[in-house]
C-alpha cells in the first residue's frame, strides 16, 4: 500500500484537505501553527471500473480495490531541521512514507495567518525544501564519516561511500537528492537511509473557489518551479472539498 505524506507549511490547508481526501476523517484543522501534531492517517480506496469487469471475468469473491494511506504531517517551520518547531517530529514522520503531497498555499484570506505575513509560494517552497535538503544533508555526511574507514576493506562500504558522495554535491548546493541520476543498484544500496529529498513529490496549489477552473499567478509559480525539478501539479480547493465531503453523494452531484 502506498502512503502519501501531506506536507507544507502551517495553515496552508493540510488537514483541510486530508479532511477533503479522506472522506470521513476529522483532522482538526485550526487557524493557528502546530493544531496537527500527532500525525493524522487515513485509508482511501482507490476507485477503477475495471475492476469491477475483471472481477465478473474471474468470478472473484472478493474485491479488493488498491489504497493509499494519506498521513497528515504537522506544519514544518525555518530551522525543522535543527528541530525548530516540531522540526524533528516532523521529518521522521516525512521518513516513512513513500510520496510527498506538497500543499502550497495560493489564495487570499485575511481570517487566516500566514506563518511569514505574506502569500509567497515560492518562498514557501524554499523553506520546506531547504530543510528537508540540510536534513539530508547532514545525514549523508555522517554516514560518510561512519564508512569511511570501512570503505578501504570493505567493497559493500567503498559502493555505499561513492554513491553518498554522488549526492552530497547536489545537496549542498540546495538541490533535492532525486535530481542526481542514479541507477537501480545505487539506488538501492542508499534506499534504507530513507532520504527525504529523493521522494516524489506532488505539489497541491491550494485555491479559492473562484480559482479552481483557471488558477492564478501563484499557480503558475508553482507550476514554473515544479517543471525545473520534474515534479507534478494539481490544483484543489481544500475548503470547497471538505465541504462537499459532507454532502451526500445525490447532493454532490447536484451541486
Amino acid at each position: 500500500m502506498l502512503r502519501a505524506g501531506i506536507v507544507g507549511l502551517p495553515n496552508v490547508g493540510k488537514s483541510t484537505l486530508f479532511n477533503a481526501v479522506v472522506a470521513n476523517a476529522k483532522a482538526q484543522a485550526a487557524n493557528f501553527p502546530f493544531c496537527t501534531i500527532e500525525p493524522n492517517v487515513g485509508v482511501v480506496a482507490v476507485p477503477d471500473p475495471r475492476l469491477q469487469t475483471l472481477a465478473e471475468i474471474s468470478s472473484s469473491k472478493e474485491i479488493l480495490p488498491a489504497r493509499v494511506e494519506f498521513v497528515d504531517i504537522a506544519g514544518l517551520v525555518k530551522g525543522a531541521s535543527q528541530g525548530e518547531g516540531l522540526g524533528n517530529q516532523f521529518l521522521a514522520n516525512i521518513r516513512e512514507v513513500d510520496a510527498i503531497i506538497h500543499v502550497v498555499r495560493c489564495f487570499e484570506n485575511d481570517d487566516i495567518i500566514h506563518v511569514s505575513g505574506s502569500i509567497g509560494p515560492l518562498r514557501d517552497i524554499e523553506v520546506i525544501n531547504i530543510e528537508l535538503e540540510l536534513a539530508d544533508l547532514s545525514q549523508i555526511e555522517k554516514r560518510m564519516d561512519r564508512i569511511r574507514k570501512q570503505a578501504r576493506n570493505n567493497k559493500e562500504a567503498e559502493a555505499e561511500l561513492a554513491v553518498l558522495e554522488k549526492l552530497q554535491p547536489a545537496l549542498d548546493e540546495g538541490k533535492a537528492a532525486r535530481t542526481v541520476a542514479l541507477d537501480e543498484d545505487e539506488a538501492l544500496i542508499i534506499k534504507a537511509l530513507g532520504l527525504l529529498t529523493r521522494k516524489p513529490v506532488i505539489y497541491a496549489a491550494n485555491v479559492s473557489e473562484d480559482d479552481l477552473a483557471g488558477g492564478n499567478d501563484w499557480v503558475e509559480e508553482v507550476r514554473s518551479h515544479a517543471k525545473e525539478e520534474d515534479a507534478q501539479v494539481v490544483i484543489v480547493s481544500a475548503q470547497e472539498e471538505a465541504e462537499l465531503v459532507e454532502l451526500t453523494e445525490e447532493e454532490r452531484g447536484d451541486y
